[in-house]
């Protein structure tokens, strides 16, 4: 199984070589988390990213007792307390299963050992770095400068699924819109 899997990472984001792929697999985990089970929370510090295979997580902040949803991955996506792994600092937001799944784990010494080792292992953290700047950079410029309408249809034409997957309050929040504004712009026709 982590074999497919691995061919399917060099697919999407960096081809890996046999070495990089034979030490890799011996270093992954895979984990089935139930939904609503948080794989990070606020202060703590996150040494492990994760791969989804099955299901979807999304990041989200505390902010004067809000749930502000922050950042979904959904199967074939990598997701993590990104910060905290990186710059090792505790995490600003938490981790949680939205459905049922199943999940790659891999720890941040593990990434630190094969990115030294295997520049074709360095290439794919940095396609997943890259991709998620670019992901994040996109939803900031989107809360920025459209409208409700556009804000919906933009994440709808990437994710069409995502109303069937993700509650709407998240969803909301993601968008940087009151559900209320959610629902008005969902009963809009186009």
């Amino acid at each position: 199984m982590k074999n497919e899997i691995l061919k399917q990472i060099g697919e999407m984001y960096a081809p890996l070589s046999p070495a990089c792929q034979k030490e890799l697999i011996e270093r992954l985990t895979i984990v089935t988390y139930k939904k609503g089970e948080v794989l990070v929370r606020e202060g703590q510090y996150a040494d492990k990213a994760y791969f989804i295979l099955q299901g979807c997580a999304r990041a989200y902040y505390l902010k004067d007792g809000k749930d502000v949803s922050d950042w979904f991955a959904f199967e074939n996506e990598f997701i993590s307390a990104i910060v905290s792994f990186f710059s090792e600092e505790p995490s600003a937001h938490y981790i949680e299963m939205v459905e049922d799944a199943v999940v790659m784990e891999i720890s941040k010494e593990s990434t630190e050992i094969l990115s030294g080792k295997f520049h074709d292992f360095e290439r794919l953290m940095r396609e997943v770095v890259t991709r998620t700047m670019l992901s994040q950079r996109e939803k900031m410029f989107s809360i920025l400068f459209n409208t409700a309408k556009e804000k919906y249809d933009h994440i709808i034409r990437i994710r069409p699924d995502i109303t069937n997957r993700i509650p709407l309050i998240h969803i909301a929040s993601y968008l940087g819109m009151t559900i209320e504004t959610l629902s008005r712009v969902r009963s809009q026709k186009t």
